[in-house]
């Protein structure tokens, strides 16, 4: 058999571990910042790296990791070198800033066209910034092969692919040949766990950086993300007060007397 050729699909994206204090939102703006914490990539699309360095651990497979965006990190993409990616391709253009999901779509089919030949293309379930879950499947429409939405696992033989499909209450089995495009669910597991060595060793590693004219992307054709409205969350601020009392009755007493003050407010 023929090597096969996996891309996964990752998305930079803002820090999803970051805790509520660090998030500066601008209502006007309609954008959200996280203050002091770099971003990082995908959950999911890390799920579908690790998915494909499992195949790749099995059949010698090469995986290409295709990212795209506005102002991305090379340093925070180049993690994806360091746990056993073969090619990192960036996909950085002022005119890629905040698509909606179709032009997502649209730019990344360019991409992965011009990378040419390709067995398997590999997308996280959804991202962790919006949650649309659309992309990946509208990719496949566009690269006009077969996808499976939600896979928990996946088995290459041949030139066939054996998927877990996550469905409500358990999986089901399905199978198909090659080109297919999966979107990964992370019960295949999380990312695996790069050394020093190979973080080193990744920062030489020579990356392919593309902008929309190497691409031939017609510009007028992408459409912005539109938020509609964008406000912070209530506050979640809680004050707490012990009551005080000489016996667990005098202490009940007060306790009945300060609830009935602070309904009264």
């Amino acid at each position: 058999m023929d090597p096969i050729n996996i891309i996964v699909c990752a998305k930079q994206v803002p820090d999803p571990e970051a805790p509520a204090n660090l998030h500066q939102i601008d209502s006007e703006a309609k954008t959200v910042t996280i203050k002091g914490l770099p971003p990082g990539i995908n959950s999911y699309d890390q799920n579908a790296i690790e998915a494909a360095l499992k195949i790749k651990a099995e059949t010698g497979a090469t995986v290409t990791v295709v990212s795209m965006g506005s102002k991305l990190s090379q340093s925070i993409l180049r993690k994806t070198l360091a746990v056993g990616v073969d090619d990192l391709v960036i996909v950085d253009d002022s005119n890629f800033k905040d698509l909606d999901s179709r032009s997502t779509a649209y730019v990344l089919s360019k991409a992965i066209e011009k990378i040419g030949k390709y067995d398997l293309v590999f997308t996280g379930r959804q991202a962790s910034d919006w949650d649309s879950g659309q992309t990946g499947l509208i990719l496949g429409e566009m690269l006009g092969i077969p996808i499976v939405n939600l896979a928990g696992g996946v088995n290459v033989e041949d030139r066939s692919v054996s998927v877990k499909k996550m469905i409500p209450g358990g999986y089901e089995r399905v199978k198909g040949d090659m080109p297919m495009l999966l979107t990964i669910s992370n019960e295949v597991g999380e990312m695996r766990v790069a050394s020093l060595k190979k973080i080193l060793e990744s920062r030489k590693q020579p990356i392919e950086v593309w902008q929309s004219d190497d691409l031939k992307i017609d510009t007028q054709a992408l459409k912005p993300f539109e938020i509609l409205a964008l406000t912070s969350p209530p506050s979640m601020k809680r004050e707490c007060r012990f009551i005080e009392g000489e016996s667990p009755l005098e202490k009940g007493e007060n306790l009945a007397v300060a609830l009935k003050k602070a309904i009264s407010k």
